[in-house]
C-alpha cells in the first residue's frame, strides 16, 4: 500500500477470548509495575502520620488490552484465515460495518487477520498514543507482514467471567501501518510480526488514586488526606486552580496527573502518600531536621529526598540544595532529582553531570530534567546533544522534545503523515537514530550527511534507491497499475529520505533502507535503532568514573556489567525511556 491507507478504516476489530497473546521473539511492551521499586526507610524519631501509612495506591498496574483485526497492503504475502472463532468474530463485524463481500476479503492473498496487543500504563489519559504489537495466529499461513496496513481495531480488556473469557470496554483504538524489522528474511517468524508505533489512541482516561486501609476509614479521615494532598498539589483546569484529590466515597480519593509528573505518575503517587496529615509548625521543624540528616546518608537519601519534595517549601529546598552540592553522587543525585520536580534553578547543573557521567542515573536525571520550566535546564539538556555517548545524545533529544515538542530544534517535519523527521545541526560524530517504539521518528545528528556509491537499496516492495551510475542517485517507483516514477537526487541520507516519502514510501520504507545502507556499507554515519537510556541499571559506589571513560564503556559494549557489590538506583522510574 506503500504507506497509504486502504479505502476503508471502519472500526471493526475486536477483542477475543482466543487471542492468548504471547511475547513470541518480539520485545514486550509490559514492564514490571512501578511500585517494584525498593527505597530504604530511614531510620530515627519519626513520628509523623504520613498518608502512606493510611492508603494503598490504585491504578498502578499495567492493563493489557487486545484485539483481532485486519491487515491489508500485503502484496500477495497474506493468507485466507482458517475457521475459528478469532475469523467469525471479524466477520461479523466486518458485516456489521456494511463491508462488501467480508469472505472475498479475507480470501485476497493481499490481507490477513492479525491479532494486537498493548498495555495502557498508569495514568493514561484520553488521546494518548501507544505502541501495538502485531502478529498472526498460530498456524497461520501468511509469509510476511511488511508493508501492511491494519485497519482501525477496538482494543478492550479481556476478563473470564463463568469460565468464558469476554472483552470489555473498548479501551483504545488502534490502526496504522505495520513496521517490521527490515533485517528479517521473509520465511523466518520475525517477519509475520511487527508494530504500529504510537498506533493505538486511548479511548479512555484511567483513573489513578488512592485507597484509604479499611481500619482507618472514616469521613475525617477521607477530609484530612484530601486536604493534606491539595495543600501540597495542584492543577489548573479551565483556567480555574483546583487540588488534584477528589474524594470519591469514604473508601477511595482519585487523583489527578499533575503535568510535571505525566511521565513518572509512580513518583507523583509516591511523593503524595510522603504528605504529613495534621502536622504542627513544630513538628514540621523537628522533621526538617532528621530529614536532613537522614539525606545526607547515601543510605537513606532517596527516601529522605522524596519526603522533602513532598513537603515542598522553600526550606524543604534549601535543605535539598545543600544535598546537592554533596561530594557523595548519590546524596547529590538524588536532591537534585527532588529539586527538579520543585523547579529549582539549583537541579540542572548536577543532574546534566549525572546523565553525563553516571549511567546509572541517566534515565532519571534525563526525566528530571524534562520535567522544568527553566531556560537553565534547557540549556544543559542541548548542551548533551554533541556529547559522544549515542544514548545520552537521544535522551536529550527526547527530553528536549518533551519540555517543548514545538521548539524549532527538536520540532521537526512531519513526513507524508507518517512519521517525524529531525536534522540537528549540533557537534558530535554523526549519528542517525531509528525508533521501534513511542513514535515512528528519524533523527540525524549532524547536517549534511552522506551515502557511498555505488549503492542499490530496497524501501519496500516496490521503491528502489539505485546509486550504482554517477554521482547521483535515482529513486524509483513501480507498482502494479500505476506509472513508474522516479526522483534524482544528491547522495545524502536527507535527500534520499524526501525522495522515498515523496514517491508514497512509509516509515517502514525509510528505515529498511537505511539500514541496508548500513549493512552494505554505503553509510559511514552510526546507525542506531531505540537507543534508550536504559532503566534499572546499577551504581556501584565504589567505582567512581568520569564521562570520558563513561562514554568509551558505551562505544565498546561494555556498559551493562553489573559488579557485586552495585546498587540499584532506589526512585521510582519515569515512563519517558520505556520503550512503550
Amino acid at each position: 500500500m506503500d504507506g497509504q491507507a486502504p479505502a476503508f478504516r471502519t472500526p471493526f476489530a475486536v477483542g477475543l477470548a482466543t487471542l492468548a497473546l504471547s511475547a513470541g521473539c518480539m520485545t514486550s511492551l509490559l514492564r514490571s509495575s512501578p511500585e517494584s521499586v525498593v527505597i530504604a526507610e530511614p531510620t530515627g524519631a519519626d513520628n509523623a502520620r504520613y498518608i502512606a501509612r493510611y492508603t494503598q495506591p490504585q491504578g498502578l498496574d499495567y492493563v493489557k488490552i487486545e484485539a483481532v483485526a485486519l491487515a491489508t497492503g500485503l502484496d500477495g504475502s497474506g493468507s485466507d484465515p482458517a475457521p475459528s472463532s478469532q475469523r467469525a468474530a471479524l466477520l461479523t463485524e466486518m458485516s456489521r460495518e456494511k463491508v462488501e463481500n467480508p469472505n472475498r476479503v479475507l480470501l485476497s492473498p493481499d490481507t490477513s487477520l492479525v491479532l494486537l496487543r498493548t498495555v495502557l500504563r498508569p495514568g493514561v489519559q484520553e488521546g494518548d498514543r501507544i505502541d501495538v504489537e502485531v502478529r498472526v495466529p498460530a498456524r497461520s499461513e501468511t509469509k510476511s507482514l511488511r508493508s501492511g496496513w491494519v485497519l482501525a481495531a477496538r482494543m478492550s480488556e479481556l476478563a473470564a467471567l463463568d469460565g468464558i473469557i469476554r472483552s470489555g470496554h473498548v479501551l483504545a483504538i488502534a490502526e496504522g501501518p505495520i513496521l517490521v524489522d527490515p533485517s528479517t528474511e521473509e520465511d523466518k517468524a520475525e517477519a509475520v510480526q511487527g508494530r504500529i508505533l504510537g498506533g493505538a489512541v486511548a479511548t479512555k482516561s484511567r483513573s489513578l488514586g488512592l485507597i484509604i486501609g479499611h481500619e482507618h476509614r472514616s469521613k475525617r479521615m477521607l477530609l484530612e488526606i484530601t486536604k493534606a494532598i491539595n495543600l501540597r498539589m495542584h492543577i489548573y483546569r479551565g483556567g480555574r486552580k483546583e487540588g488534584v484529590a477528589t474524594p470519591k466515597d469514604e473508601t477511595f480519593i482519585e487523583i489527578a496527573v499533575h503535568d510535571r509528573y505525566k511521565e513518572n505518575v509512580s513518583r507523583m503517587v509516591r511523593v503524595l502518600r510522603e504528605v504529613v496529615i495534621d502536622e504542627s509548625p513544630a513538628e514540621l521543624q523537628h522533621r526538617l531536621t532528621l530529614l536532613e540528616s537522614q539525606l545526607l546518608d547515601p543510605l537513606t537519601a532517596s527516601k529522605a529526598s522524596l519526603r522533602l519534595e513532598a513537603i515542598g517549601t522553600d526550606q524543604a529546598a534549601e535543605i535539598l540544595e545543600r544535598g546537592a552540592k554533596s561530594s557523595d553522587p548519590e546524596v547529590r543525585f538524588y536532591s537534585a532529582e527532588a529539586l527538579a520536580y520543585l523547579d529549582r534553578t539549583s537541579a540542572v547543573e548536577p543532574l546534566v553531570a549525572a546523565a553525563r557521567e553516571q549511567r546509572a542515573f541517566r534515565v532519571n536525571a534525563l526525566a528530571a530534567l524534562s520535567t522544568m520550566d527553566n531556560v537553565l535546564a534547557y540549556e544543559g539538556l542541548r548542551s548533551l546533544l554533541s556529547t559522544s555517548s549515542v544514548e545520552t545524545r537521544y535522551g536529550a533529544f527526547r527530553s528536549l522534545w518533551l519540555m517543548n515538542e514545538n521548539d524549532p530544534l527538536v520540532s521537526g517535519e512531519r513526513m507524508g503523515g507518517q512519521f517525524t523527521y529531525h536534522v540537528l545541526d549540533v557537534e558530535g560524530p554523526p549519528v542517525i537514530h531509528l525508533t521501534r517504539s513511542h513514535r515512528p521518528e528519524i533523527v540525524l545528528f549532524g547536517v549534511g550527511q552522506q551515502l557511498q556509491l555505488p549503492l542499490m537499496l530496497d524501501a519496500g516492495r516496490h521503491i528502489l534507491v539505485n546509486g550504482m551510475q554517477g554521482s547521483e542517485i535515482t529513486v524509483s517507483k513501480f507498482a502494479a497499475g500505476e506509472e513508474p516514477q522516479k526522483r534524482v537526487v544528491p547522495p545524502t541520507v536527507d535527500a534520499v529520505v524526501r525522495a522515498i516519502v515523496e514517491l508514497g514510501g512509509a516509515y517502514p520504507d525509510v528505515v529498511q533502507a537505511l539500514q541496508q545502507a548500513k549493512r552494505d556499507g554505503a553509510l559511514a554515519s552510526r546507525l542506531e535503532v531505540d537507543a534508550l537510556p536504559k532503566t534499572g541499571r546499577a551504581y556501584d559506589r565504589e567505582a567512581e568514573i568520569g564521562s570520558d571513560d563513561v562514554e568509551a564503556l558505551e562505544d565498546a559494549d561494555e556498559v551493562d556489567a553489573v559488579e557485586p557489590d552495585a546498587y540499584r538506583v532506589a526512585t521510582p522510574l519515569p515512563d519517558l525511556f520505556s520503550g512503550r
